[in-house]
């Protein structure tokens, strides 16, 4: 759930998207279908699983269609108390190599029931393709016990705060630091979030987050023995009112009015400087942070508060500075929000409770499991019956959805291979949207016709909630649930320029299907889609032009890792 483009000169509010989610391949079980008195069993028992998935908190739960009625008695109820509610279905589990800790990835010192998604998430998707780095192993250890020493609570976190609020910036600080605040959608907020911890990791700098309430007890501390939220009583409080485009602490209106500019921007002394600085990430990049005379003056800043809406971690890998550290950090460019994310991003008790819920009432058990996420933007209002028909060329373009059998036992165009051995075959295909429309679509196809392959064939809808509400805590719940529901398919399909599908494919580490964006609501896409050749999310809003490059010279062919975007063609992103 993203926010549609932010228009030049405003931080407007946010816009949350529209996404569908479909499954992908784990060991299902098979059988008959149950007489008609054990459907009626089976539909109340469902209507009482989303009951009490949602708990009544406004999310419009859809009607299941006959096919989803189907009991599966090996399938564990998730009733509170379970001792194995961590654990998918035994059918389910896998020997993955990166195991609990992600191959060091994750620190161990946690209590597992304090935060449940932690140490389970991993065995609910295939083993991870990437990897991290021994050095970047060793690197989140030291950041860990640097933000044990300078975190919220610590006497050298209660110094910095007593300098700040002194309205000086000291000259010899222990510890410095990097605040991260959000802005626009869920997606937006993650892909921002996770670029601001890759920076504090650069910089030696402490991340904390402000958590205004409708971000509250969305994710678990991700870091042991302190928090990453900021206490109440910071010197600090209106962060919408005082980080605005126009507020006196952006870096950018400090070099615009003269306050640091020419010879001042490498000579500035530290004692010389604010309080606190406003690194503005949001329209403008040029100039803004990342040209190396930029950043010796900002790490004279003791305290940085950070705002954007866009994954801006590709920019640092075209800062000729940054890139021998990079390189140790991430081998595999194409793994860095991958990586990232993993660490970081834990959801809480509350958001695990309800992903696995609706984990075993819609992807447990299938063969195959299918992720489609699809996004209308407001600019761009493409009718119903264009997207639909791109997604069904989309399907038959990359042998996605299940090919269906009409009465004359002609196929579909909407194809996909039959399974090899030709045994019943169930999928599971997960659509959500703030609509109902292309879930009915889609459902109604599967309801109308056999498969050819005579398959089982079952499609789910967990919201439709009409509209976006970043601001209610109970809606980016649900987001993040969904969000990692996607990421738990193994064959993704995602819509362009959409952060909230940036951030499932990422988490799950797969190079996703993309439908791409019409050139206008009358003209369908041509191609309707492409398959991406990178994990990585793309940067909607690169600088215009870096620091050190020549004028007019294009940053997407500056390095051999960094190209453009298949879905933002100004866009630019990481490649392995």
């Amino acid at each position: 759930m993203e926010a549609k483009k932010t228009p030049a000169g405003a931080h407007n509010k946010a816009v949350i998207g529209v996404w569908t989610v479909r499954g992908g391949d784990k060991e299902p079980r098979r059988g008959c279908r149950p007489p008609p008195e054990v459907l009626v069993v089976g539909f109340l028992g469902t209507m009482a699983l989303l009951v009490l998935s949602f708990g009544g908190g406004g999310l419009m739960p859809i009607g299941l269609p006959r096919a989803e009625l189907v009991q599966r008695p090996d399938v564990a109820s998730p009733v509170h108390g379970d001792p194995d509610r961590d654990k998918p279905p035994s059918s389910l589990r896998q020997d993955q190599a990166d195991g609990r800790l992600l191959s060091g990835l994750l620190s161990p010192a946690f209590d597992d029931k304090a935060c449940r998604s932690r140490y389970a998430s991993y065995l609910y998707r295939r083993s991870s393709p990437f990897r991290p780095s021994p050095y970047l192993v060793e690197r989140l250890r030291r950041y860990e016990a640097r933000h044990r020493r300078c975190g919220p609570g610590s006497p050298l976190f209660k110094e910095a705060v007593e300098h700040l609020r002194s309205g000086r910036n000291a000259a010899r600080s222990e510890c410095q630091y990097a605040v991260w605040t959000p802005f626009n959608g869920l997606g937006n907020r993650m892909l921002a979030l996770a670029s601001t911890f890759l920076y504090a990791l650069l910089t030696d700098r402490v991340l904390l987050v402000h958590a205004p309430q409708e971000f509250d007890g969305l994710f678990c501390d991700p870091f042991p023995g302190s928090s990453w939220t900021l206490p109440a009583g910071f010197p600090i409080s209106d962060f919408e009112g005082t980080f605005t485009m126009a507020s006196p602490a952006s870096y950018k209106n400090m070099k615009r009015v003269g306050e640091i500019s020419g010879n001042r921007l490498i000579n500035v002394t530290a004692e010389a400087l604010p309080a606190y600085v406003f690194l503005d990430l949001i329209q403008s990049y040029t100039g803004a942070a990342f040209c190396e005379s930029d950043q010796r003056v900002l790490a004279k800043f003791n305290w940085m508060v950070v705002k954007s809406d866009v994954y801006f971690a590709t920019a640092f890998f075209l800062v000729p500075a940054y890139r021998r550290e990079l390189a140790r950090l991430f081998p595999e460019k194409e793994a860095v929000f991958h990586h990232l994310a993993r660490y970081l991003f834990h959801p809480s008790n509350d958001v695990w409770g309800t992903l696995r819920r609706l984990y075993e009432a819609y992807l447990a058990g299938a063969d195959e499991r299918l992720g489609l996420q699809v996004r209308v933007f407001p600019e761009l209002p493409v009718p119903f019956e264009t997207t639909y028909g791109q997604i069904m060329r989309c399907s038959a373009q990359e042998d996605l959805l299940p090919k269906v059998a009409r009465d004359d036992g002609a196929a579909t165009s909407s194809s996909a291979v039959p399974p090899p051995d030709g045994a019943n075959k169930t999928t599971s295909i997960l659509v959500t949207s703030l609509s109902p429309e292309y879930y009915e679509r889609i459902r109604g196809v599967y309801r109308s016709n056999m498969t050819d392959a005579r398959g089982h064939v079952v499609v789910h809808q967990p919201s439709h909630e009409g509209a976006q509400h970043t601001e209610a805590r109970g809606h980016n719940q649900r987001a993040l649930a969904e969000i990692y529901l996607l990421s738990f398919c193994d064959r993704i399909v995602t819509t362009a320029v959409s952060t909230f599908g940036y951030v499932a494919h990422g988490v799950a580490g797969v190079r996703p299907v993309v439908l791409l964006r019409a050139p206008s609501p009358e003209m369908p896409a041509e191609p309707p889609c492409v398959r991406s050749l990178s994990v990585e999310p793309c940067l909607h809003a690169p600088p215009q032009q870096m620091c050190d490059a020549p004028e007019g010279s294009d940053i997407g062919t500056r390095v051999p890792y960094v190209r453009h975007c298949e879905d933002v063609h100004r866009g630019v992103k990481l490649f392995s």
